[in-house]
């Protein structure tokens, strides 16, 4: 017995339409999935309030009783009687005069006499140079004319300078030298001051005043047979051999 197949039952007629039904539904839901846009929400800071009924405790209410004030005492009482006194003195207004002086005023004319004026000479200290000055000062142990003591005076400086001369440890080692200009002042006394110096280091410089600082008490410079403040200056080199 053959079996007949009913055309009305045969499943895979319609297949290729449920797979095409099916394959657009993929591809809607893919493709929404694919447009789905999420956007990133800000965080929410949550906290918890917990309430809580405040208990009001009951003040119990007294009544205070004021005590009445103490009664003033007797010597304080107030007199029964006032009595009036009439203030019969009078006040003498004081007259304030005017102490300035008007044009109906005379002024009287003083002669101021002067006895004597004293008039007080300062004599001013005159520096002058070395090079120009009448009488040079006279370096200890010197003597002649003017021209044997100018020779003699630079001559003494020179051997002064090298019999004191010590060069300072540190700028040896470091080996600082160069040439110091001492500048000095041999006031009207004789006497050595203002020494001043230039030169490459401030321990040379030390070295050269205190050098010059040494130097004795000499016999001053004149001008005009008055005593004078001469101006001096000297390099000092300090060589490293």
């Amino acid at each position: 017995m053959e079996l007949k197949k009913n055309p009305n039952l045969e499943i895979g007629r319609n297949s290729a339409i449920y797979f095409a039904v099916g394959l657009n539904i993929m591809l809607f839901f893919t493709w929404r999935g694919l447009e789905y846009r999420t956007y990133d929400q800000p965080d929410i800071n949550q906290e918890l309030l917990i309430f809580t009924e405040e208990i009001e405790d009951d003040i119990p209410i007294t009544n205070l009783e004021a005590t009445p004030p103490p009664p003033p005492p007797a010597s304080a009482a107030i007199p029964e009687v006032i009595t009036i006194v009439e203030d019969t003195e009078e006040i003498e207004e004081t007259i304030i005069e005017s102490s300035e002086s008007g044009q109906e005023d005379r002024i009287e004319e003083r002669e101021i006499t002067v006895d004597e004026v004293i008039v007080e000479e300062i004599e001013e200290e005159v520096s002058v140079p070395f090079s120009v000055v009448e009488d040079v000062p006279v370096f200890p142990g010197c003597s002649g004319n003017n021209v044997a003591l100018r020779n003699c005076f630079s001559a003494k400086i020179t051997e002064h300078i090298q019999k004191h001369f010590k060069y300072p440890e540190s700028a040896l080692v470091l080996g600082i030298h160069g040439k110091v200009y001492v500048m000095f002042i041999i006031d009207s006394q004789g006497r050595v001051s203002n020494i001043r110096s230039r030169g490459p280091d401030p321990q040379l410089e030390k070295e050269a005043e205190r050098i010059i600082g040494l130097l004795p008490i000499m016999q001053p410079g004149k001008q005009r047979g008055k005593p004078v403040k001469v101006p001096y200056s000297i390099p000092i080199n300090f060589k490293i051999e």
